[in-house]
């Protein structure tokens, strides 16, 4: 068989059997059969025309059975769990460590890619190509490829008007054309910036404490970093659920209307820290500048990371910083993962090696999919019948949220613990300020997890929970208004407020500080 008739084959399979949540949208969104066919039609083209260009001599089947292999799995998270995939999400799974692709995995999942992927690629590979010159293979080629340009351009045309309409009414429609979306989309996340390669550039370089500062009494901020947490489970966000027992007894302020930076930890972890944040969102320059751990660390605070999830994103390699591990406490870890209580053990010795300032950062787990029943310690299984397997599209709806708010619920009673912590600590004023990097999707508009583009992203994963508690010595050295720090929380916040917050809670004088993004700025008394 020729290699050109084997790209056309490989290619309608992709068209008739791998993009059934493209054609799930065109019908949605326009429901004729002219626009369908035509779309049909140019995605099969435009697929060959670039096969046709990309695969050369003996690396042409071995390339379209690695595709096939590929594009099955891409196949099953798109059908199961709606992924978008977009450079952000292909940053994402090159970033996935092994516990994450461990939970992933799944008997189903092997099978789908063993028969979708995997035989197809086989017969591919047996095939026997058809011997030319070079000089003939060339002419073949070239006639194949500009017989896809001529198909591809005539379907668009045929049906050009409702083809564009589709897609300007639904800007994700290009993210589902598999196996474009992917490569596309890999090609851009693996395009080198432009600003890589230097050194990073330092920011807040003018920063300094006023004597006042130094002799105050010490602070020591614990900023909990959670994970994957929407605002509307927030029990103190006023979710139907009571999620937040504890931090509603402990008297803390909740910020109800917060937006995430991005959907996901890879975007949302270092805008969070960096002085862009979203208003002036731009990854290369968030990942080429330093973060408000450097700022702070230069201002004298000490800094410390504690990490129970996939690593900082380099947010953190400037400071001192740890992963938690079995190391640390065997009883709460299992199967590569640990309960966030584990970011609680030797804590204290941590508090008490910190002369003056601190700032730890703790990075939770928290309610990390699709696997949210391993979150929590049985005992917190409140909610249920609760979803017990990866596939969240075989459990219903209920069974999904009883395991997600069980998760929430268990992160409360952690934070519950660490204010007490916080509380009883002698000689320093202590405050959490608690606030989720991403929301999550649980199966509306047939939407799991999270990661969706940013432009097109439901509020249930970019609406988090934020909560400060602060002890009265805090407080009152703060010379902070509560009943008006209650008011001002009411109104929208953001990410962009934690960089200015944190320089401010340490009194860090700098001209990158922002006194109308310090969400406690306008109750200070001082």
């Amino acid at each position: 068989m020729s290699t050109e008739a084997l790209i056309a084959l490989v290619c309608a399979w992709f068209v008739l059997v791998m993009n059934g949540p493209l054609w799930a949208a065109v019908r949605a969104g326009d429901g004729s059969l002219r626009v369908l066919l035509s779309l049909g039609v140019a995605v099969f083209a435009l697929h060959a025309l670039l096969f046709g260009l990309l695969c050369w001599g003996r690396l042409a089947r071995p390339l379209l059975a690695l595709l096939l292999v590929v594009t099955a799995s891409a196949h099953w998270y798109m059908t199961r769990y709606a992924v978008v995939f977009d450079a952000e999400m292909i940053r994402n799974v090159l970033n996935t460590d092994m516990a994450e692709s461990r939970e992933l995995l799944s008997v189903r999942l092997i099978l789908h890619i063993v028969l979708l992927g995997v035989l197809p690629a086989v017969l591919v590979l047996l095939t026997r190509p058809v011997r030319r010159t070079w000089r003939r293979a060339l002419l073949v080629r070239g006639g194949f490829v500009l017989a896809m340009a001529l198909l591809a351009g005539g379907a668009l045309g045929a049906s050009s008007q409702g083809v564009f309409t589709l897609v300007r009414r639904d800007p994700a429609l290009r993210y589902k054309i598999t196996p474009a979306n992917y490569i596309v989309s890999l090609v851009n996340a693996l395009k080198p910036s432009k600003k890589a390669g230097g050194p990073v550039v330092p920011v807040g370089t003018d920063a300094r404490r006023p004597p006042e500062a130094l002799a105050r009494k010490p602070r020591l901020l614990v900023l909990v970093v959670g994970e994957t947490v929407r605002g509307d489970h927030w029990g103190l966000n006023g979710y139907a659920r009571q999620t937040t027992p504890e931090l509603a007894a402990r008297d803390a302020v909740n910020f109800p209307d917060t937006t995430a930076c991005g959907t996901s930890t890879e975007v949302s972890l270092p805008c969070m820290f960096s002085p862009f944040g979203r208003e002036r969102y731009d990854r290369d320059s968030i990942r080429n500048h330093e973060s408000v751990l450097d700022v702070a660390a230069r201002a004298g605070v000490r800094v410390l990371w504690r990490d129970n999830q996939s690593g900082c994103k380099g947010t953190c390699v400037r400071v001192s910083s740890h992963t938690m591990g079995p190391a640390d406490a065997p009883a709460l870890c299992s199967g590569g993962r640990c309960f966030d209580e584990i970011l609680l053990a030797g804590l204290q010795r941590e508090f008490d090696a910190a002369q003056g300032d601190a700032l730890v950062v703790l990075h939770m787990l928290g309610n990390h999919g699709p696997n949210y029943f391993e979150r929590y310690p049985p005992r917190f299984e409140r909610w249920q019948p609760v979803c017990k397997t990866a596939e969240l599209s075989r459990c219903s709806k209920q069974q999904i949220v009883n395991a997600y708010d069980n998760a929430i619920l268990y992160t409360d009673a952690v934070l519950g613990q660490l204010v007490d912590l916080l509380a009883a600590q002698s000689g320093r004023d202590t405050a959490m300020l608690y606030v989720s990097d991403h929301g999550e999707s649980l199966g509306e508009y047939g939407l799991y997890l999270h990661g969706a583009p940013y432009s097109i992203a439901p509020r249930a994963q970019l609406h988090v929970p934020m909560t400060l508690w602060m002890s009265p010595g805090f407080v009152a050295d703060e010379g902070l208004d509560l009943a008006c720090l209650r008011q001002a929380a009411k109104q929208p916040a953001s990410h962009d407020a934690l960089f200015s917050t944190v320089l401010g809670v340490f009194d860090v004088r700098t001209s990158v500080y922002r006194r109308d993004r310090d969400l406690l700025a306008g109750c200070r008394g001082r």
